[in-house]
């Protein structure tokens, strides 16, 4: 928006009251950064007193996703701002001596989101050693542009088509695509894998996602049935 002032001195000077009260040891902001709207502001006062007197171990904050697509359809910026502000925060860490971590809010099967997509997250968080300790599935909310997508099948703003997960068994290989390191995700993972054809990540190799397990043989030969019928 043309007309948005990216401003956080009010922020910063409630903030510095806040930390001056008597009795007042530490204020912490747990989440409800925007972090688009912070990497904005030319000014890193907010950036660095956030970083050196307001967190308390992790700051949670929600990329939601990382495929640039599917952040389009969201109305989100593209991955590269998240990645623009995740080496700006562990910068400002670094040079406070803070050991602080970032957790990611993500959303699974949200509209225009495909499996292959979910891969990409799934790698994402792989390289960038992020956990994804907080996963949502998309939930229809009356009112909402997602809303309308999940049940026309279309981005009312451009008229195309997106892919929407209305089959319960990929919505549950989305969501454990975003947790693959859990146990009890590991055969959805490896069916999802199997499906978009992305086989190389299952192994022992350094970008594997999971390991060789004795499902593989069963999967390939259930998905082998399905597509006869």
């Amino acid at each position: 928006c043309t007309n948005l002032i990216v401003d956080h001195s009010e922020y910063v000077e409630l903030l510095r009251k806040l930390r001056n009260i008597e009795g007042i040891k530490k204020v912490f902001i747990r989440s409800g950064i925007r972090y688009d709207y912070l990497m904005l502001d030319e000014n890193e006062t907010f950036f660095r007193e956030l970083v050196k007197h307001h967190i308390s171990g992790q700051l949670k904050v929600a990329p939601e996703h990382v495929s640039d697509e599917v952040l389009r359809i969201m109305g989100k910026p593209g991955r590269r701002v998240f990645d623009e502000f995740t080496a700006k925060y562990n910068k400002i860490n670094k040079e406070e001596g803070k050991n602080q971590f970032l957790v990611p809010y993500l959303i699974s099967s949200h509209p225009g989101s495909t499996l292959s997509d979910a891969v990409e997250l799934a790698e994402y968080l792989r390289d960038s050693g992020l956990r994804a300790d907080q996963v949502q599935d998309f939930i229809p909310t009356p009112g909402t542009l997602s809303t309308a997508m999940f049940y026309s099948g279309y981005n009312p703003l451009t008229l195309k088509k997106v892919h929407v997960v209305n089959d319960m068994r990929e919505k549950a290989m989305q969501r454990a695509l975003l947790q693959y390191g859990k146990p009890q995700n590991r055969d959805l993972v490896e069916e999802a894998l199997i499906l978009c054809g992305r086989t190389d990540l299952i192994g022992s190799g350094p970008k594997c996602l999971i390991k060789k397990g004795k499902t593989a043989v069963k999967t390939r030969h259930a998905l082998s049935q399905q597509r006869r019928r």
